[in-house]
């Protein structure tokens, strides 16, 4: 697929959209369904991932609202790609984490943390390199 395409930057934004409406769910699920059932450090985690995955969810729709703004959409793309699997990753581990009791499965949250940090760097590259004259 190609990075400039519009239809690739629609799929971000139903992306987007999907994660912000399932962060909702997801909190109250944990905040009726869980809390009886997970302590507090597995509900603290279980927060810290709906948290995430809403304030990312906003930025890849950000994202897609800011690239017909931008002739050049690659950093965009590859922001968009990173917010992504910064969510699945950093996220769902939390969700794992939280659900099972496995604590060695929080050695690739860190992987969903840096791919954050290169989705916000590549989001940044993008606008500077965009005239808003």
């Amino acid at each position: 697929m190609n990075s400039s395409t519009p239809h690739s930057m629609k799929i971000f934004l139903i992306i987007g959209i999907v994660f912000c409406g399932l962060s909702v769910v997801l909190g109250a699920f944990g905040a009726h369904g869980l809390k009886s059932h997970l302590n507090e450090y597995a509900m603290a985690l279980f927060q810290t991932g709906v948290q995430y995955q809403m304030s990312h969810g906003l930025a890849l729709i950000g994202l897609v609202l800011f690239c017909g703004k931008s002739p050049s959409t690659k950093p965009l793309f590859i922001a968009g790609i990173a917010f992504v699997l910064g969510v699945l990753i950093f996220s769902g581990s939390l969700y794992a984490i939280a659900l099972t009791g496995i604590k060695k499965l929080g050695m690739i949250t860190p992987i969903g943390g840096l791919s954050f940090i290169v989705a916000w760097i590549s989001f940044l590259y993008g606008v500077i390199r965009t005239d808003f004259s």
